[in-house]
């Protein structure tokens, strides 16, 4: 019998996992196709289906999601600790309104700490469409 890694968002391991502080690798393409891969830190929305990710507007990652317009960009979130791993794939767009920045820098300093100043901070929201792990 195939091991299934498909999960759902509102599965119990997964918000669990999301207590937790994990880094991730952020997947984004480059203009020429290639992969750019970085490390993040990532929170989960199960209800709303979206992950978020802060950001400089200057930053690579968030150039990449923007230049795909506003249908958004193709991207992968990936943690890993030891045997257990999880990656959020999904459709990214930059959100830069004051109200996405505050939900995201708050849900950051639940998971994580309380991020720094950024005045050029954005968010890249990513509409989750699959969840693949093993908890």
């Amino acid at each position: 019998m195939p091991v299934r890694h498909h999960l759902d968002m509102r599965d119990e391991r997964v918000v669990a996992f999301f207590r937790e502080r994990h880094l991730a690798t952020l997947t984004t393409l480059r203009a020429d196709g290639t992969p750019h891969v970085v490390p993040v830190g990532v929170t989960l929305d199960a209800h709303a289906g979206v992950a978020r990710v802060i950001t400089s507007a200057a930053s690579r990652k968030a150039r990449h999601v923007a230049a795909a317009g506003p249908q958004g960009a193709p991207v992968a979130l990936c943690h890993v600790d030891g045997r257990r791993w999880l990656t959020i794939e999904g459709r990214a767009v930059v959100r830069a309104d004051a109200a996405a920045v505050a939900e995201a820098e708050r849900r950051y300093a639940e998971r994580y700490r309380t991020p720094r100043p950024n005045p050029q901070r954005v968010v890249l929201e990513i509409a989750v469409t699959r969840l693949l792990g093993s908890l």
